[in-house]
């Protein structure tokens, strides 16, 4: 018996389909706080919380002031990445890139670099010329982003904490987009 080929699957969420996949996506964010990443939460991180978080994503995405996307593979949220455009009248041409996330079962397999890149890609189809995001100091992530061509500018020490409560530096990107050819 030849074993199993699961195909991975990048596709955009809306609020309805967040709200279906609400149970996958609270396991994905647990898991990213679990295993160490600094994304706004101590551990460990019960379902309840991470529901709450979530649908205050789902809002936003309702309101139209939030972008997700999520790959998906075998049913399972393997990873996912979030847009937030810049509401401000003198900022719209920015936007802030919120939680790659992408479950410690399914990492080095080019999920965070397929997510970051259709959103960089959906951002400059939005008309969007900056985008900005911040990450834990020597996280697996900063390599990523770098390979990606974002621009560090620097970093802010004790500025959050790690899920057990330790003090940790965010460093600070940008990325200027250029236009669709």
């Amino acid at each position: 018996m030849k074993p199993q080929t699961l195909t991975a699957e990048l596709l955009e969420l809306d609020a309805l389909n967040a709200q279906r996949l609400i149970a996958p996506l609270c396991e994905l964010l647990q898991d990213a706080v679990h295993g160490g990443a600094s994304v706004g939460f101590h551990a460990p991180l019960d379902t309840e919380r991470a529901q709450a978080f979530w649908e205050a994503v789902i809002d936003a995405l309702a309101a139209g002031e939030r972008r997700l996307w999520v790959i998906l593979v075998g049913g399972q949220v393997a990873g996912s990445v979030q847009l937030e455009p810049c509401t401000k009248e003198n900022g719209r041409q920015r936007g802030d890139i919120m939680k790659l996330l992408v479950h410690r079962q399914w990492r080095r397999r080019g999920f965070a670099r397929a997510l970051m890149e259709h959103a960089q890609n959906e951002a400059r189809a939005m008309g969007l010329r900056t985008l900005v995001l911040d990450t834990e100091v020597g996280s697996a992530a900063e390599a990523v982003y770098q390979a990606l061509g974002w621009q560090r500018v620097g970093e802010i020490p004790d500025y959050a904490d790690l899920p057990d409560g330790s003090p940790v530096a965010t460093a600070y990107y940008y990325l200027t987009l250029k236009a669709l050819a």
